[in-house]
């Protein structure tokens, strides 16, 4: 018996001695890709992440911008608009005004010309009369009274002749300057107008050009998320690959004596009350077992992706698995993967 134990022995050694060897070679998944390989893969695709967030978060700061700007001459343009509207209220009262004063100048222009009439009748009945001059009407007068009443009575007649022909030169002026004004304060109102409606076309414009740049700006940023989410899918990809590699490559533990397995180590929660450490959980989710990364689609408290949670058995999603499935897929994660699983690692 203690020959038959002796030998049993000295094959086991003789096993775990070849198995070692074997694992101390590079091992390589299906795609020839080593552990190595692949941990480098994840360190590029770490460095491109970086990038990846800065440039999103550049994109944010200038979509804010032309947001502000779009919002700026937006306002500026319904002022400007305002301002037009009320010029072209002012042009459209300026001309009722104007067709008022063309009306009024018909009106004048009837009068006048009934007052023209009057005077060149006037002046014929002068000519037909032939009647006495003026001398003759004066010496024709019977006595100093009656002289005083002939000439008052010529003088009035020769006033309201004179009167008369001013009247009618001052309505022909009266009108001509009335006509002229309103001219004059259209033709301002129709410069100010079109000054503004230029304004307005410049403010409508810069308003199109931001709100494209806005667009453009949120159409990439939403690429480089889904960018940004693609890449940490294939992270989590590479990284359940170079644990399953890892652990292919590790030496087994030696065996007891009696051939049983070799005793494992701590349970899950190895850090107090979570699988990893606290400040890694702390910034990654703030403890919420519930938290969802809408960029990446990470959840839970432990913030692992659909893909390395699926990878590691994990049915559903992280997010919507009870504290204790988290805690038991943390625990084997840290245990391939250590601290560079997580992001808030550093």
């Amino acid at each position: 018996m203690i020959g038959n134990r002796t030998n049993s022995l000295a094959f086991r050694a003789l096993l775990v001695f070849v198995v070692g060897l074997a694992f101390a070679i590079p091992i390589a998944n299906a795609d020839g890709q080593t552990a190595g390989g692949l941990n480098e893969k994840i360190d590029e695709a770490r460095t491109q992440a970086e990038r990846l967030n800065a440039e999103i978060g550049e994109k944010v700061v200038a979509l804010a911008g032309a947001r502000r700007r779009a919002l700026t001459t937006a306002s500026q343009e319904a002022e400007l608009s305002a301002v037009l509207a009320s010029g072209q209220e002012r042009a459209a009262t300026l001309d009722v005004r104007a067709a008022q004063s063309r009306a009024e100048l018909g009106d004048a222009k009837a009068r006048l010309g009934r007052a023209q009439d009057a005077l060149a009748q006037r002046l014929v009945d002068i000519y037909k009369s032939a009647g006495p001059s003026a001398i003759d009407v004066l010496l024709e007068a019977d006595g100093f009274d009656d002289l005083a009443t002939r000439a008052d009575l010529l003088g009035r007649i020769q006033e309201a002749d004179r009167a008369l022909a001013a009247r009618i030169d001052d309505l022909r002026q009266a009108v001509a300057a009335q006509l002229a004004a309103a001219a004059v304060a259209r033709d301002r109102v129709t410069a100010h107008n079109a000054r503004i409606e230029a304004a307005r076309d410049q403010m409508a414009a810069a308003r199109a050009a931001a709100e494209a740049d806005a667009a453009a700006l949120a159409a990439a940023r939403q690429d480089q998320s889904a960018a940004l989410a693609a890449l940490e899918s294939r992270v989590g990809d590479w990284r359940v690959q170079a644990a399953k590699l890892e652990r292919a490559a590790a030496p087994p533990e030696p065996a007891a004596p009696d051939g049983s397995p070799a005793p494992t180590g701590a349970g899950p929660l190895q850090f107090g009350a979570w699988a990893i450490p606290e400040a890694i959980v702390m910034c990654e989710s703030g403890g919420n077992f519930s938290a969802l990364n809408p960029s990446s689609g990470a959840g839970g408290a432990y913030q692992i992706l659909p893909s390395t949670w699926s990878a590691y058995g994990g049915q559903g999603l992280p997010h919507s698995a009870p504290p204790a499935e988290q805690h038991r897929i943390a625990a084997m994660i840290w245990a391939d993967s250590g601290p560079s699983a997580w992001v808030c690692s550093g």
